[in-house]
């Protein structure tokens, strides 16, 4: 099950993530498609609230579920208050529980780590995926007050004027992608960087998989 959104006020949606990719294009970087961990972990932890949740784990089986950053309710009347506590609570819940488990008796590992080669291990690339995904979300969204206030930095709006057109174009490109039915069964809809960090892409990915896992696209590509 996911979240179901009013997508006739996208803008909430892509405002949020905006407030996190605002902060993380606020100053120059760059990216090399040889770049190692460290460089994609520094990359995606830019501007992210949740990125110590996302750090490596003192101990095995200690992934954890990120606090919100704002109330249950605060995503209202976009997404109502129960629903984001079955998704926050329950299905994130179960997803952590099991990537616990999964790596049990294992060293711990950063869970963006894990998503490089989550396709050949298993019950990491759901648990593990659902984690990191659920995560990103969660740390993506803001509410409507905050969003109205977050100015789009000048770097990135070139970025997405030369990607997309427009933002408004973007906008509309994103909720074709991520209308009923234009992903079968469950997915995720990102916009991201390319390895090259000159152009934004949007992508879908099945079930939990996510565009950091080698295989699930072209090239591995930053949320």
């Amino acid at each position: 099950k996911h979240i179901k959104t009013n997508m006739t006020k996208f803008s909430l949606a892509v405002s949020a993530i905006l407030v996190g990719s605002a902060a993380a294009w606020s100053t120059p970087m760059t990216m090399k498609a040889d770049a190692g961990v460290d460089s994609r972990r520094n990359i995606l932890q830019k501007g992210a609230a949740f990125a110590a949740g996302l750090a490596a784990p003192a101990a095995a089986g200690a992934y954890a579920v990120p606090d919100l950053l704002y109330d249950f309710d605060a995503l209202e009347p976009y997404i109502d208050a129960p629903t984001m506590k079955i998704h926050h609570d329950k299905h994130h819940g179960t997803y952590v529980a099991n990537i616990n488990k999964a790596t049990e008796g294992k060293d711990p590992v950063p869970i963006l780590d894990l998503m490089a080669d989550a396709l050949e291990a298993g019950p990491v690339r759901n648990s593990g995926g659902g984690h990191y995904n659920h995560a990103f979300f969660w740390d993506e969204m803001t509410p409507a007050d905050k969003a109205a206030k977050t100015k789009v930095s000048d770097q990135l709006e070139a970025l997405i004027n030369k990607s997309f057109g427009s933002m408004d174009e973007m906008k509309a490109q994103f909720e074709a992608r991520a209308a009923p039915g234009a992903l079968f069964g469950s997915g995720w809809v990102w916009i991201c960087v390319n390895q090259a960090g000159d152009e934004l892409k949007l992508v879908g990915t099945p079930n939990q998989d996510n565009p950091l896992m080698k295989g699930v696209l072209d090239e591995v590509m930053f949320p």
